[in-house]
């Protein structure tokens, strides 16, 4: 299995991390991708972050599933970027797992993907979203798309994008090192 989660300057960094750390305790191969020509991230709390690769040099198009951290600016930068919104449409048309936080869910009105489906966002992006139904959960799963409100429900985000990926087991697995019930 494979995960990529992108990178953008300005990408939020418990929204970013907490998903990297989750799969990696699983076991789960999960790749970080800097949308720029270097490896080096500047996150919105001004801490710079060493991705994985960088997009020119991956091959992100076989992956199990793509994560679309928010923060602002990243969110923007990623849905600027039209190859983003299209890879994000072949992973979830293909029935791969799609997963988006914070304004990040933007991405999927912008580029008409899971059109009709249950999503939450961050307040800030929440009004643009009218072709979804949008419940304002902490976490929203519909199918192969897993949505979330904001930075202080990463962990909860990344624990159903694991459950989704691998099953509840590799869940209840890593709890314990986690001092999760």
């Amino acid at each position: 299995m494979k995960v990529y989660l992108l990178l953008a300057d300005g990408f939020e960094l418990i929204e970013a991390l907490t998903p990297v750390d989750v799969f990696r305790r699983a076991g789960i191969t999960i790749i970080t991708v800097a949308l720029g020509n270097h490896r080096t991230v500047m996150s919105s709390n001004l801490v710079e972050v060493q991705a994985d690769t960088t997009w020119a040099r991956a091959n992100i198009s076989h992956g199990d599933a793509l994560i679309l951290p928010g923060g602002y600016p990243g969110y923007d930068n990623l849905a600027k970027d039209n190859a983003v919104g299209e890879l994000a449409k072949i992973y979830y048309e293909s029935g791969r797992i799609v997963g988006a936080i914070c304004g990040a869910p933007i991405i999927l009105q912008i580029y008409v993907i899971g059109k009709g489906k249950h999503v939450t966002s961050h307040r800030c992006v929440k009004d643009q979203m009218v072709d979804f139904i949008h419940t304002g959960h902490d976490v929203e799963v519909d199918g192969n798309l897993i949505t979330a409100i904001g930075a202080g429900h990463a962990l909860d985000f990344s624990l159903a994008l694991l459950s989704a990926l691998c099953g509840q087991e590799a869940v209840d697995k890593i709890k314990p090192g986690m001092e999760l019930k």
